[in-house]
């Protein structure tokens, strides 16, 4: 079957066969079809869109385009949570340990951050001598030896994923419902689990803007995850403003480890508390909601967290000794021109500020600096007055610097009038 033909065809507006589809997804995997003709692929798809049998069928395939883990009768308590992507969203650090300590098992298959949005790996590559990259039999042993492991998609799982994702950013092809469904979803069922809980950002930090575009992803992925007898539940949470102080790859980790601690944002010690106690019901256990509190209020989440560091090869140090995480060499102070009410920083821009700094990329090859980034101090309705602290950028060099703080020159914006509070969870679908 030609490239050339179903290209063709996709242009034309007409649907592709499992059996077509499964061409396409072959030929990135094997090579046969070059990157012009996949990335024409991709733009097809995106401007013409999907029904909900090629979006199916696209996961089916790229979900054979390699291995899958199978965790035998231990499955059934296999789970794991999936987010769309924001700015400050440190939450996987505190609730995979946490629902662990519950007894659930996390294989957590993480990415990393491209654009504005952060990303888990990014983070976890910050703590001294964490591994990421695992091979199967060796996430397999840390899985049943601490309840958890967080690693990077390897090599043998859902290849095509990492070649098709890699494509649909350079084709700006990303903010496809279909091709972002399925992206997600083959990568979380070749995890071999019983449960997943979406965690699906809305707002102007977010890749969905509005809550339509929320809805109409979530409903994309609870289909696709049920199809493939996963339960799977969804939240739609806030992104218009970053998710706690700490946004940098070294800060988020210093403040999940405050999360752990019982200390650290409110709304990230919340949502972390959700997402764990959905995952914790997903896995079969009941009372999740007590369990996963008393794993935090005991310190048994902190102890499963310092377990993984020590598994995957960390510095559990640094849950004592945050110094020992990267620290950038200079502070830039940035404070509130006028009085009045703070209205909260913009996430996006706060987000490219930090891709400014070093701390994030704006191409997959680009290397981060894992020190630098930013302190929130004024959140939301904080009422403020000339002079006063809003935040502390972590830096490195002047010049990145300078690009910063032109970028958020306006994204702080302070008004006379206390502004209407956000919630952090819009909705949420069991």
């Amino acid at each position: 079957m030609r490239a050339v033909d179903l290209l063709r065809r996709k242009r034309d507006g007409q649907p592709l066969s499992a059996e077509q589809i499964a061409c396409f997804v072959a030929g990135a995997t094997q090579g046969t079809w070059p990157d012009y003709q996949l990335g024409a692929m991709l733009m097809a798809l995106f401007l013409r869109g999907m029904t909900s049998q090629e979006t199916a069928d696209l996961t089916t395939a790229m979900i054979a385009s390699g291995e899958r883990f199978d965790w035998g009768s231990d499955a059934v308590r296999a789970v794991d949570k999936h987010s769309t992507g924001g700015v400050g969203d440190k939450t996987s650090l505190i609730l995979a340990p946490l629902a662990a300590a519950c007894g659930a098992l996390v294989p957590m298959m993480s990415g990393r951050g491209l654009g504005h949005t952060g990303g888990t790996l990014d983070k976890l590559e910050a703590i001294p001598g964490f591994r990421v990259a695992l091979e199967p039999d060796e996430a397999r042993a840390i899985l049943y030896r601490v309840g958890c492991v967080m690693m990077s998609q390897t090599t043998r799982i859902v290849p095509a994923d990492r070649i098709l994702y890699a494509l649909r950013d350079v084709t700006a092809t990303v903010e496809s419902i279909p091709l972002i469904s399925a992206s997600i979803m083959s990568k979380k069922i070749a995890e071999g689990i019983c449960g997943l809980v979406l965690d699906v950002k809305v707002g102007h930090g977010a890749f969905m803007k509005t809550l339509d575009e929320a809805r109409a992803l979530v409903q994309s992925l609870l289909a696709i995850g049920r199809a493939h007898g996963v339960q799977t539940q969804a939240v739609i949470t806030a992104m218009d403003q970053p998710l706690g102080a700490a946004c940098g790859n070294a800060l988020e980790v210093a403040e999940a480890i405050e999360v752990l601690k019982g200390g650290g944002p409110a709304e990230v010690r919340e949502l972390s508390l959700e997402l764990a106690s959905r995952m914790v019901t997903l896995a079969g256990i009941p009372e999740a909601r007590r369990r996963v509190e008393n794993a935090l209020s005991s310190g048994a989440g902190l102890e499963t967290f310092g377990r993984i560091l020590e598994a995957q090869g960390g510095d559990r140090r640094v849950i004592d000794q945050p110094t020992l995480l990267p620290v950038a060499p200079h502070r830039e102070a940035i404070y509130a021109p006028r009085a009045g009410f703070f209205e909260g920083w913009h996430a996006e821009a706060v987000g490219r500020a930090v891709v400014a700094l070093g701390g994030g990329r704006d191409r997959a090859e680009d290397r981060i600096d894992p020190a630098v980034g930013m302190v929130l101090q004024a959140r939301r309705g904080d009422r403020v007055q000339a002079g006063e602290l809003l935040a502390t950028l972590h830096y490195r060099d002047s010049q990145r610097l300078a690009q910063a703080r032109a970028l958020l020159a306006e994204a702080g914006p302070i008004a006379d009038n206390e502004p209407t509070a956000l919630p952090l969870i819009y909705e949420s679908w069991d």
